[in-house]
């Protein structure tokens, strides 16, 4: 199959700005679109069809959250993962994950077709590769409440940046990257057990050329591809990705080919999701949190939230259970 970049209209969600956009969904029961904003430590939502942005200060950095299927959401903050029973409610801690959050904090992160939260670490000082992916399930908690906490892949396994979580549409691919690495892996999936078994190289990308910088007149990105970011699934079981500093979103085959390449106004997409009421929507956030003034000059859509149709309806999101 050929490689094309296809261009895509892209239309502004809302004016509202992001340092770090991220963890978007499209809530199907409230039709309105989650996302937030790690560096502004806020959760924003938008009722698509209004116009109208709501926003919700957080006590540290959140790096991702899911909704619940019981209400509310689940939320991993840096110093823990918390559970809200409403919009603006009290945040009721669930868990805290093994590491220094002086250093480190949750990343990307969302649920599995079995409502476990899985959340991935970063390490902020990009020098330990301590970075780790956690499986929290609520299901069955303990006596005094709290979840069962797996560690899938462990600190030692050398990655910086959890980023790309996704499943396939029959739950038997999981899908994680390391964004320094500039690869995706899969491994196979039980979705009974959440085993994760063999694991290969899914996509890779080549790495940063040394003294690249980000050229806004550069109209090959200086010959860099980005590297890869945040993820979602659509129905066929083709992986879309955003690839930060590489203007780009690309969409992958189940085997691994490249599909289509989607230039994006923005040098740094963060994360892709599907919603709208067919699923048919593509948002996209974005960051513009440590940016050359340049970049964000000729980059002005920089820090808000995309969207823009697509032919292949993709997979809705998965919900927290408790």
């Amino acid at each position: 199959m050929t490689l094309t970049t296809t261009p895509a209209t892209w239309q502004t969600v809302s004016p509202h700005v992001c340092a770090l956009g991220e963890s978007p969904f499209w809530h199907p029961q409230e039709q309105m679109l989650y996302w937030l904003d790690i560096a502004g430590r806020q959760l924003l939502r938008a009722n698509i069809h209004m116009g109208t942005v709501e926003a919700w200060d957080m006590p540290s950095e959140p790096g991702c959250m899911a909704p619940a299927a019981s209400g509310g959401l689940v939320v991993a903050l840096r110093h823990g993962v918390f559970r809200a029973r409403e919009w603006g409610g009290a945040l009721a801690l669930l868990t805290t994950l093994d590491y220094d959050p002086a250093e480190m904090r949750a990343n990307d992160g969302k649920c599995d077709a079995l409502g476990r939260f899985w959340v991935g670490t970063i390490d902020e000082t990009r020098s330990k590769k301590n970075a780790a992916l956690y499986c929290i399930d609520a299901r069955h908690a303990s006596p005094v409440g709290r979840p069962q906490v797996e560690c899938k892949i462990a600190p030692s396994a050398g990655m910086t940046t959890a980023n790309g979580l996704a499943w396939s549409p029959d739950n038997r691919t999981l899908y994680w990257a390391d964004t320094p690495s500039h690869t995706v892996w899969a491994w196979d999936f039980d979705l009974p057990s959440a085993v994760m078994g063999k694991q290969r190289v899914f996509a890779s990308f080549n790495p940063k050329p040394t003294g690249w910088h980000a050229d806004p007149q550069a109209l090959d990105n200086g010959g860099y591809r980005g590297r890869p970011d945040g993820a979602a699934v659509d129905v066929q079981g083709n992986y879309w990705v955003a690839l930060f500093e590489g203007q780009r979103v690309c969409q992958f085959a189940p085997n691994g080919t490249l599909l289509v390449e989607y230039p994006t106004p923005l040098q740094c997409p963060t994360m892709p999701c599907f919603g709208g009421e067919d699923f048919k929507t593509l948002y996209l956030t974005s960051a513009r949190h440590h940016r050359s003034a340049a970049e964000l000059k000729a980059f002005t859509l920089t820090g808000q939230v995309l969207s823009m149709r697509v032919a292949v309806a993709g997979l809705p999101v998965q919900c927290f259970v408790d």
